[in-house]
């Protein structure tokens, strides 16, 4: 076996670049600790279940977006937590809004995004929560 040598390396090199991505995530410090937000006190839950916001939020409110502006609706109907509606508000205050419970963008909005790199567009239009003012 003539290229024995050749063909030992090129497996080691392609090993090590498959798994480039697995162990240089555990090895860089600048990911940090996985981000856990302060929950909200004297809440039971969110409008959905918890992976499910953790997951689709920005899917859940692109929705409630197209559905205030464009269609005119204004309750959101809970699949998980059947019979209950909620206002599709982030910030209105003379009901339960989004920043009722999550009043503070440093302590729980800006923990993720910063962890995961996304920068999202929702305070172009409305403001920013500094927390309990």
């Amino acid at each position: 076996m003539y290229n024995g040598g050749k063909i030992i390396a090129g497996i080691v090199i392609f090993i090590v670049l498959v798994t480039f991505p697995i162990w240089f995530s555990f090895s860089n410090e600048s990911l940090g600790k996985k981000p856990e937000p302060k929950k909200p006190v004297g809440y039971e839950h969110c409008v959905e279940d918890t992976a499910y916001m953790k997951a689709f939020h920005m899917d859940l409110l692109n929705n409630w977006r197209d559905s205030v502006v464009r269609d005119g609706k204004g309750l959101y109907h809970s699949k998980a937590f059947k019979g209950e509606t909620y206002p599709m508000s982030l910030s209105d205050t003379t009901v339960q809004s989004c920043m009722t419970c999550h009043s503070s963008k440093a302590d729980f909005c800006d923990q993720c995004h910063n962890y995961v790199g996304v920068t999202p567009y929702c305070w172009d239009c409305h403001v920013e929560p500094k927390g309990n003012q």
